[in-house]
Order: structure tokens, then sequence, then C-alpha cells
């Protein structure tokens, strides 16, 4: 990215935890020129899952199994799905 005129210059980091710490207190704006940045596409990351643990009472699992089977999905693939639904208003 193109620095404005009165840009600081980006410090040199040892590590990524050091240039965390720093940008925790340091506007970035001081140091680079935002209104000449662009949107980019990164189409292979991977969105970083965790597992965890649901109990659901066996009624409901069934349901959403049966609903899951009738569109030919994974029923943990479509529990997923009307998740993001609901979260995002999708």
């Amino acid at each position: 990215m193109n620095k404005h005129p009165k840009a600081k210059a980006v410090p040199e980091f040892k590590s990524e935890q050091e240039e965390r710490a720093f940008w925790d207190k340091h506007d970035s704006s001081e140091y680079l020129d935002w209104s000449k940045a662009r949107n980019v596409v990164l189409p292979n990351l991977k969105p970083t899952t965790r597992t965890i643990s649901l109990r659901l009472p066996q009624h409901l699992l069934d349901s959403i199994k049966a609903a899951a089977n009738a569109r030919d999905v994974p029923y943990q693939s479509l529990i997923k799905i009307w998740l993001q639904e609901k979260v995002h208003g999708n």
C-alpha cells in the first residue's frame, strides 16, 4: 500500500506477537493511506472450525435428521446452515 505524504515508517517486528502488540496500541492510519486500499479475494481460505458438544432432545435430533435426509445433506451440515441463516438473517 502506498503511504500518504506524512506517514510514519512501519517498524520491523521480530515476531507476530510483537507486531500484534504494536498494532493494538497504534492507529494504522498514521502509517498507511487507507484511501488507496483495495479489496482482495482469498478464495482458498477455510474458516476456522471448533468442535462443540450440543445436547438435544432425541425427538428434535430425529426431526433434524429426517429434514436432512429429505434434502440429501448430512444432518450436521443442515444444522450449520440453519444456524448461519438465523444468525445472519439469510
